[in-house]
C-alpha cells in the first residue's frame, strides 16, 4: 500500500491531480453561479468553464517547469500534466453536478431535457432533410429517455475533445529541453 501512495507523491502526478481537483471545484462554482443567476446551468453557456481548465493547465505546466523541472520541460510532461488536470477536473465537475441535480434541485435536469427537446424541434426540418425522419426519431427518443447519469460521460467526452488542441499548444509553448546531451 505504501508503494501505491508513494507513486502518487511523484510531482508529475501530485501537481496535476491537485490542480485538477481545484479546477473541478472552480468549474462547479461556475455552474452554481449560473444557477444563482437563473441561467440554465446545463446549457451551452457552461462550455465557457473550459477557460478555467486552460488557465489551470497553463499554471500547472508553468509551475512544474519552473520549480520541478528547474526551467526544463519535456513535451510529454506537459501533455501528461494537461491531460491529468483535464480528466480529473471533468470527473470532479461531472460528479458534483450529478449530485447537485439528483440531491439538491432536480428541476435543473428537467429544464435541460426540455431545452434539448426544444432545440431538437427547432432543427427538425434540417435533420430530417439531411439524415431522414428515422434519425430525428432516434434522437428524440434519446433525449426523452435521458437520465442524470448521462452527464458524467458527457462531461468527460466533451472536455477530452476540447482539450486536444490547447494541450498540444500549451505543451509546445512551455517545452524546453537540455540539448547538451547530444553534443
Amino acid at each position: 500500500m505504501k508503494d501505491i501512495i508513494d507513486y502518487f507523491k511523484h510531482p508529475l502526478l501530485k501537481i496535476p491531480l491537485l490542480a485538477g481537483l481545484i479546477t473541478g471545484v472552480l468549474c462547479f462554482l461556475y455552474f452554481l453561479a449560473l444557477y444563482a443567476l437563473d441561467v440554465p446551468p446545463l446549457g451551452n453557456i457552461r462550455v465557457l468553464d473550459f477557460g478555467i481548465h486552460i488557465i489551470m493547465m497553463i499554471s500547472a505546466v508553468w509551475y512544474y517547469r519552473k520549480y520541478i523541472g528547474h526551467g526544463m520541460l519535456h513535451l510529454w510532461e506537459g501533455i501528461t500534466i494537461c491531460y491529468v488536470i483535464n480528466t480529473v477536473a471533468a470527473l470532479v465537475t461531472g460528479w458534483l453536478i450529478y449530485f447537485f441535480i439528483t440531491q439538491v434541485d432536480t428541476s435543473v435536469f428537467n429544464e435541460y431535457v426540455v431545452n434539448s427537446k426544444k432545440l431538437l424541434l427547432e432543427s427538425k426540418k434540417q435533420l430530417t432533410d439531411q439524415f431522414g425522419p428515422e434519425t430525428f426519431n432516434e434522437q428524440w427518443a434519446k433525449v426523452s429517455n435521458m437520465t442524470p447519469g448521462v452527464l458524467l460521460p458527457d462531461e468527460l467526452t466533451k472536455k477530452t475533445a476540447l482539450a486536444v488542441l490547447p494541450t498540444l499548444i500549451i505543451s509546445l509553448l512551455f517545452r524546453k529541453q537540455d540539448y547538451n546531451v547530444l553534443r
